[in-house]
């Protein structure tokens, strides 16, 4: 059986470059949709016009780039024409994607009947991404995040009682101490920070915690402390799994 990077590899050939519109990224038809997306255990397929461009198409490449070293989860695209061969237009019927709709991404998980909608109004990659997060088990990071501490995070969160709680903190402590570079250690901070908070303060820190920081995000800053503020929101997403 061919592996699911050798078929990407094999459809690529078959497809003009010129259909591919972000790095990393996998340009689908009706030919190969199925043969495709089956064999990962989620793929996020974006329908859209068949040349797109433009804002929403930026953010999805960036989704398409980051998520590359990920080998279970297939970014791709399919390109929707309404004219001469309509060509994918049978795709487009087939999971209700409406012209007007456009882009429509939808995540397909290995062992759904269906796939799930991305319906948030914010179209950007940060929130496709906690869209993933959030109904697949890949992991995927967001900015300023750390794949190790947003393991620790989700492993804290849903510990039952404290003592659970403070050997995960104390783990978190020991990897942050073994940190080198200056942003990782800002980052591992955060998360170290948060978990403290959360053992004197309660449960009730976390979601306090990110209201209060939306908040400062919203106001006048500037956008060096806009970036730390929207980094921190990330991170403090790695401990809630409602994120949309």
């Amino acid at each position: 059986m061919l592996s699911a990077v050798l078929i990407i590899l094999v459809v690529s050939q078959f497809i003009s470059s010129d259909a591919v519109n972000c790095k990393g990224c996998v340009p689908l038809d009706s030919y190969s949709f199925d043969k495709v997306v089956s064999k990962f255990k989620a793929a996020v397929i974006k329908f859209d016009v068949a040349y797109p461009y433009g804002a929403k198409q930026d953010e999805f490449a960036k989704v398409s780039e980051t998520s590359h070293q990920i080998p279970d989860l297939l970014i791709g695209e399919v390109g929707v024409k309404d004219y001469g061969e309509k060509e994918n237009s049978d795709l487009a019927e087939r999971y209700k994607v409406l012209k007007d709709d456009f882009p429509v991404v939808k995540l397909f998980v290995g062992g759904n009947s269906e796939p799930v909608t991305f319906t948030s109004p914010d179209f950007t990659a940060d929130n496709i991404k906690k869209f993933i997060r959030k109904h697949s088990n890949i992991h995927i990071g967001l900015q300023g995040c750390l794949e190790p501490f947003d393991l620790l995070a989700i492993k804290f969160s849903k510990a039952t009682d404290a003592d659970a709680k403070k050997v995960i903190l104390r783990e978190a402590e020991d990897m942050w101490d073994k940190l080198t570079s200056r942003a990782d250690q800002r980052a591992a901070e955060t998360y170290v920070k948060t978990m403290r908070k959360t053992l004197e303060k309660g449960e009730e820190f976390i979601p306090s915690e990110l209201k209060r920081v939306q908040n400062l995000a919203k106001g006048k800053i500037s956008k060096e402390k806009k970036e730390e503020m929207e980094q921190r929101l990330n991170i403090l997403q790695s401990f809630i799994h409602d994120e949309l």
